[in-house]
């Protein structure tokens, strides 16, 4: 264990104020700790200390106008992590909190979310303090052309492929794609989650909520058990949390809450999916808005909770998928889902659980899918995307869908069988992240020293 908090100390002095970069590097590598201290190559190649340094770093100003004719700078970032198993993959955030520790912790885990998927890419990571948020479209095209306008200098279908994340749906890799083009001249797959009319992938939108169903249906069977008839809370109101309640309906389970920056429905009979499509998608409302058609649903503002908790957490249910945004679900929230019978969380966000509550909920020994393992989908069916571009096809809904399944079902399978292998059957965190870092490890190891 020495050899590792060295480098965790290290860090902290090369790369100071970065509280979600350590905190991400820490889970990592204290589970490694059985694989570390067995495995001289490991030491000898000084894998873990060239891992936590990212290959590149790349951070730059993003002046846009406004509406009003006012110069607006926001900060721009890209970290290209680790490319021993591919081209750089990772998706481009826009919000408001955006900074290097939380643009470094995406990519950190993204290396072995994507090792787990068992395809060819490798792990990065961007973003900006923009916040779409109540922007015009104007605004939003300006912005996303001065992004691109330094970014397409970093990026390509066989470098560095990003995605989307918070804040960058369709219409934002629309407008960067168009400016790439315009830039480069040239037409490839060089982003991924664009529109259906030029070269996007059915089921990506939905790729990240239907995937973590999927990796939480996988962990129910293993415990001859299954999603059908559950009760589920549900956090965020995005494209994961949508698609995860539209797939939890799929597969017979009723979810009854969902959240937004403002506060959480609670809905006993279940969340009107189409309702919050409506709300979400087209409107771009506060999930307030709910009560107008259903005055019966509970609504709870955000901060009126007390407790160092959350709202969406405190409700009687048989499973939880944390799927807006990091350390959403606190050690409190943890003992609250045990105490109310939860038997499974499936995390759709990045790092939705604190450090202390995923102690406590490794320690109850009930079913969890860390989100490296669980919401691999979308990383995932943007591979597909890239697939799809390089052989100029397009798969039917079908055929993405078959090999999401696929795909998250192997995850479980590999994070599972890993977790036995080193004497902790079940505990999906150590099963994940040692099954991740094997794969990027030994790659390295055979690149040489690079």
């Amino acid at each position: 264990m020495s050899h590792i908090h060295d480098t965790i100390v290290a860090l902290q002095h090369s790369s100071p104020a970065q509280k979600e970069f350590y905190q991400a590097v820490e889970e990592v590598l204290t589970s490694l700790a059985p694989v570390i201290e067995s495995n001289n190559k490991y030491k000898e190649q000084a894998i873990i200390q060239r891992i936590v340094e990212p290959e590149r770093q790349i951070m730059f100003r993003v002046p846009w106008v406004d509406d009003a004719g006012n110069v607006q700078v926001n900060k721009g970032y890209r970290v290209e992590f680790n490319s021993a198993l591919g081209p750089y993959k990772g998706g481009l955030r826009f919000h408001h909190s955006v900074n290097a520790s939380i643009i470094k912790f995406l990519g950190f885990e993204q290396i072995f979310k994507n090792a787990l998927t068992g395809l060819p890419i490798g792990g990065g990571k961007g973003g900006s303090n923009f916040d779409p948020k109540g922007k015009s479209d104007g605004e939003i095209m300006r912005f996303c052309q001065s992004f691109m306008n330094e970014l397409y200098r970093h990026i390509g279908p066989v470098t560095d492929v990003p995605a989307g994340d918070i804040g960058v749906g369709a219409r934002e890799i629309g407008y960067m794609f168009g400016q790439y083009k315009r830039l480069t001249g040239r037409y490839e797959g060089v982003l991924t989650g664009k529109s259906l009319l030029w070269g996007g992938s059915l089921v990506r939108k939905e790729a990240t909520g239907y995937g973590t169903v999927y990796f939480a249906e996988c962990m129910l069977n293993d415990r001859n058990d299954s999603l059908k008839g559950k009760t589920c809370l549900v956090s965020g109101a995005g494209n994961v949390a949508i698609y995860a309640i539209e797939k939890l309906y799929h597969m017979g389970a009723t979810p009854v809450t969902c959240s937004d920056s403002r506060g959480t429905i609670y809905h006993e009979h279940g969340i009107d999916l189409q309702l919050l499509k409506q709300l979400k998608e087209v409107k771009r409302a506060s999930l307030e808005e709910y009560l107008d058609t259903y005055p019966e649903a509970e609504y709870t503002p955000l901060g009126d909770y007390p407790n160092e908790g959350h709202a969406v957490w405190r409700y009687q249910a048989d499973a939880a998928f944390p799927c807006a945004t990091q350390n959403e679900l606190t050690s409190n929230d943890a003992l609250a889902l045990i105490d109310n019978g939860c038997v499974l969380i499936s995390e759709g966000a990045n790092m939705p659980t604190t450090r202390d509550a995923v102690n406590i909920i490794v320690d109850s020994e009930m079913a969890y899918g860390p989100a490296k393992a669980a919401n691999a989908g979308g990383v995932a069916t943007s591979q597909l995307e890239m697939a799809q571009n390089a052989s100029m096809q397009n798969w039917t809904f079908e055929q993405v869908d078959s090999q999401l399944q696929t795909i998250m079902k192997n995850i479980f399978i590999n994070a599972n069988e890993t977790s036995r292998e080193f004497g902790q059957p079940g505990n999906l965190v150590l099963g994940a992240n040692i099954a991740g870092f094997r794969r990027v490890a030994d790659a390295m190891i055979e690149q040489g020293i690079v």
